[in-house]
C-alpha cells in the first residue's frame, strides 16, 4: 500500500526537477494577501511549547540553557542554549531532507546528500523566507464530544470531512492544516503511542492540495496500523508530497481561542531559524485571528 501511494501521490518533478520548495509552491503571493485579510479581531495565538531544561524529559536533555553574566550581575545576561527538537518534546518544523524512502528524499534527491556536515539540499533554510498562509484548526475531539482521542486513535478522512462540515469550512489549496488529538489537555492523553493521522489520509492530503501539516505530537497515529512501517504520514507526507510537518505544537490555546470566536480559519506565520544543513528548525508557529 505505501509503496503504491508513494509512486502515485508522487509530486517529484511539478515543480521542476530541482524544486525544493516542495508544497510551499502552493502559498502563492495572492494566497498570502488572502490570509492577511482572514485578520479581524487582532487576536494572536502562540502553537508552541515552552522551551524547558527538564531532566526529567531524558538525557541528554533535549534543551539546555547556560546563562553567563559579567562581574557586575544585574546590568544584563547572556546565554548559550542547545536544543535537540527531533522527537515528541519540542515544538518544530520538518525540514524536506528528515525522512527518506528507500535512499531517496523529496523530488529524488539521494541519501549521499546527507553526510556529518548536515543536509546538502533540501534543508531548513529552504523556508528561510518563512511562512504566512491560512490555517484551518481540525479540533477532533470536539467533533467526537471528548476530551482527548486515546493514544493509538487513527484520524481518518471521514472525520477531517464531518469536521469541514461542522465547522463550516473547507480545505483548500495552499492551506496548513492542524490536527488537534487533545495529548496535552489531560495527563491521560499523554500515554504510550500517540492519536493522528492514518496513512490512508495521504491522498486526501494530495486532492486537497495541503501545504503544510501540524499536530499536537508526531503527526502520525502510533502504532500505525500499517505493517513494517512506523511513521508512514512522515514518509508520505514529507518525500512523496514534499508537505512539511509541525510536529509537537501545543493545540490547546489555540482551540480555546477558536471556539470562543467560533472561526476555524486564521493567519499562519511561522519562521524557522536558518540553519545550514538543519533537518529541521525549533520555531514559535503564530495564528491570528
Amino acid at each position: 500500500m505505501i509503496d503504491n501511494w508513494m509512486s502515485e501521490l508522487s509530486n517529484w518533478g511539478r515543480w521542476g526537477d530541482d524544486d525544493q520548495l516542495g508544497a510551499l509552491n502552493l502559498i502563492t503571493p495572492e494566497k498570502r494577501i488572502a490570509a492577511a485579510r482572514l485578520v479581524r479581531t487582532g487576536v494572536s495565538v502562540s502553537l508552541a511549547h515552552n522551551y524547558s531544561v527538564d531532566s526529567s524529559l531524558g538525557s541528554p536533555r533535549p534543551f539546555d540553557q547556560e546563562i553567563s553574566t559579567l562581574d557586575t550581575p544585574g546590568e544584563y545576561v547572556m546565554e548559550r542554549v542547545s536544543f535537540s527538537y527531533h522527537g515528541n518534546i519540542l515544538s518544530h518544523l520538518d525540514s524536506l531532507c528528515h525522512v527518506l524512502y528507500e535512499g531517496k528524499m523529496y523530488n529524488g534527491y539521494s541519501k549521499d546528500e546527507i553526510d556529518a556536515e548536515g543536509c546538502h539540499q533540501l534543508a531548513i533554510t529552504d523556508v528561510k523566507q518563512g511562512i504566512l498562509t491560512r490555517g484551518i484548526l481540525m479540533d477532533i475531539p470536539r467533533l467526537k464530544g471528548v476530551d482527548y482521542l486515546p493514544p493509538g486513535t487513527p484520524v481518518y478522512v471521514e472525520d477531517l470531512e464531518a469536521w469541514e462540515q461542522q465547522a463550516g469550512i473547507r480545505v483548500g489549496s495552499g492551506d496548513v492544516i492542524f490536527v488537534r488529538t487533545g495529548r496535552w489537555s489531560t495527563p491521560e492523553g499523554a500515554g504510550q503511542g500517540s492519536a493522528g493521522l492514518h496513512a490512508s489520509v495521504a491522498p486526501w492530503l494530495k486532492e486537497r492540495d495541503v501545504a503544510m501539516v501540524g499536530g499536537d505530537y508526531a503527526n502520525d497515529a502510533m502504532p500505525s496500523g500499517v505493517e513494517g512501517n512506523f511513521l508512514p504520514i512522515h514518509q508520505l507526507t514529507i518525500v512523496a508530497l514534499g508537505v512539511r510537518l509541525f510536529d509537537n505544537l501545543d493545540l490547546e490555546a489555540l482551540a480555546e481561542e477558536a471556539a470562543r470566536q467560533n472561526r476555524w480559519e486564521f493567519m499562519l506565520t511561522a519562521a524557522p531559524i536558518p540553519v545550514e544543513g538543519g533537518a529541521g528548525s525549533p520555531l514559535n508557529p503564530i495564528a491570528t485571528f
